[in-house]
């Protein structure tokens, strides 16, 4: 169905081609993920099967792809659209209608489909992927992950032969992932539909995949195989494969019920019980953090309501935020975390009830922004919102001005975070993790106490995680508290001292994070899937038990 010959495609500018002489061919009717660390072209090789690399991103294609026989090099991506349905990374960048339902049928309207057709394929796309109640809304009142849905729903309507996606899952909460992961499972089983799937959350995702493509490094060959095959030499691997290697487990299983099954000897191994002091991220052990009745909070919600027309978004939430804790925000899209951050911040005010920062208790609905940004910072869900000047230098000189800050303090922030990008670069040039850890600079720069991130991992692969682990972790030691927005439970569970979880706007749980994931099942991590009733949560933490109980790791069981 989708054919590379001798692939390879080079930008103006670069040393090196993005792509070098990809030679393979996906079959009709297969899932193939494509996996591979940032930066080594997967988001080139998706635009290449659509026909946007090279006619709308420029650049240079040689050799040849060819999709059902259409050649991508003669037919412009127009001309492919009854046959290839593409999803990118942005769902805002996709949208070109006011509404789901106007979005769902605006690709079959493209096409010239009957009206009773599309009619039927609205109301089906409707139901398959949770949208019959949104079915109205406009699209710009929609959380980030409901738009993400109606995105890859505007794309199946039309019914096409090829679906590519870049990152389906980043902005779903792992319910939602799992629903449209199975409808792209029928799609592929009851219809032959080929879908080519980039993502770095291969947890949610490599145990359905037919094939896995690797791109291990930039310009090294592309590989086409099974995925347990790959998975052994992957870069990139998510924790069921990393336990696996770390247990020694030939082949490497790809899903939690594999695991589970040879899992018997590796709990015999670790401690009967993790009851010892509470296990921080990463396998440490430390004090645990004081009671809620010790100290003052740096954040603070009392019985805080709000109603935005008439849906209540938050209802009666409670919580305080701790100097040196980090904190995760979980509930499915739509339950209200983006608005109770958007909140702390002052761009909402409450309708009942009270939101206080610092030890002043200010109110950030009623406090000047200049005098707000001293005391607690949001990098939101798209870090470009926060970023608007021309250059890395420029946006740096604008952060130390209107944080009042020692000019050239964020760009020693960058520098330490973010070493190797020039002053010259645009940030739309950055990738996503360069471009997070940019916005995160930004506002480092008026060294605001709490720290607020929305959906930090989305579009980050592991080798960015781990990066953007290691800076939140520093920041907690230093005394920040850090709020994090997110539906990455591995991020949870590896960074989190608290879990949050909301639901209609309400707080349905709130404790410490490996009471919180371990009794749900949508919110488990997968080592807490597979190693339980014990609360293991992380690869580090089960390596670290092996190590301290003086078992040796299994020969080749380095992650």
């Amino acid at each position: 169905m989708i054919r590379f010959e001798q692939v390879s495609v080079s930008y103006e500018g670069m040393a090196e081609p993005t792509l070098r002489a990809v030679d393979l061919e996906i079959p009709e009717g297969e899932l193939a993920l494509l996996v591979g660390p940032s930066g080594v072209g997967k988001s080139t090789l998706l635009g290449a099967v659509s026909g946007l690399v090279p006619h709308f991103t420029g650049g240079t294609l040689h050799g040849r792809v060819t999709v059902a026989g259409r050649d991508t090099r003669t037919h412009k991506p127009r001309e492919m659209a009854d046959l290839v349905g593409t999803v990118g990374q942005d769902p805002l960048a996709h949208f070109v209608t006011d509404t789901v339902e106007d979005e769902l049928a605006y690709g079959m309207e493209s096409l010239g489909l009957p009206a009773p057709t599309m009619r039927r394929r609205v109301e089906e796309t409707l139901d398959l992927l949770g949208l019959v109640e949104l079915r109205d809304r406009p699209i710009d009142t929609l959380s980030g992950g409901q738009q993400q849905r109606v995105a890859i729903g505007s794309v199946l309507t039309p019914h096409p032969r090829v679906l590519v996606l870049d990152e389906p899952t980043s902005a779903l909460d792992p319910a939602a992932a799992e629903e449209v992961l199975a409808v792209l499972q029928r799609l592929v089983h009851d219809l032959g539909t080929t879908v080519l799937m980039a993502e770095h959350r291969l947890e949610r995702v490599v145990q359905y995949a037919d094939q896995v493509l690797l791109l291990p490094s930039p310009g090294a060959p592309a590989r086409l195989g099974d995925p347990a095959d790959l998975m052994a030499l992957s870069p990139v691997c998510p924790p069921v494969v990393s336990l696996g290697r770390l247990a020694g487990w030939s082949p490497l299983p790809l899903s939690v019920r594999d695991a589970r099954r040879r899992a018997a000897p590796l709990r015999e191994r670790l401690p009967a019980e993790n009851d010892g002091p509470e296990q921080w991220p990463g396998g440490r052990v430390a004090e645990p953090l004081g009671h809620p009745e010790r100290g003052t909070p740096l954040a603070e919600t009392t019985g805080l309501t709000l109603r935005r027309g008439r849906v209540t978004a938050l209802r009666d939430v409670g919580f305080a935020l701790r100097a040196g804790e980090t904190v995760a925000l979980m509930g499915r899209n739509g339950a209200g975390k983006s608005t109770l951050l958007n909140t702390l911040v002052g761009m909402h005010r409450p309708t009942s009830g009270s939101v206080t920062v610092g030890p002043d208790r200010l109110v950030p609905s009623r406090t000047k922004p200049r005098q707000l940004l001293h005391h607690i910072g949001l990098v939101p869900q798209e870090p470009r919102d926060l970023l608007y000047a021309d250059t890395v230098a420029a946006e740096c000189a604008g952060a130390d001005e209107d944080a009042g800050a020692t000019p050239g303090t964020c760009r020693a922030l960058v520098t330490s975070l973010l070493p190797g990008v020039p002053d010259s670069t645009h940030p739309r040039d950055l990738s996503e993790g360069q471009r997070l850890t940019l916005a995160l600079a930004v506002v480092l720069t008026a060294r605001p106490p709490v720290l607020l991130l929305d959906e930090p991992t989305r579009g980050l692969d592991y080798a960015a995680k781990a990066r953007l682990v290691e800076v939140l972790r520093s920041l907690a030691d230093e005394g920040h508290a850090v709020l994090l927005a997110t539906h990455d439970v591995e991020l949870a569970a590896e960074l989190a001292h608290r879990v949050v979880i909301l639901a209609q706007g309400e707080t349905v749980a709130d404790g410490p994070t490996a009471e919180v994931v371990t009794s749900s099942p949508s919110f488990a991590p997968q080592v807490s899937k597979i190693l339980a009733p014990a609360r293991w949560l992380t690869v580090p933490q089960v390596r670290g038990a092996l190590s301290a109980s003086g078992l040796p790791e299994p020969d080749g069981g380095a992650v």
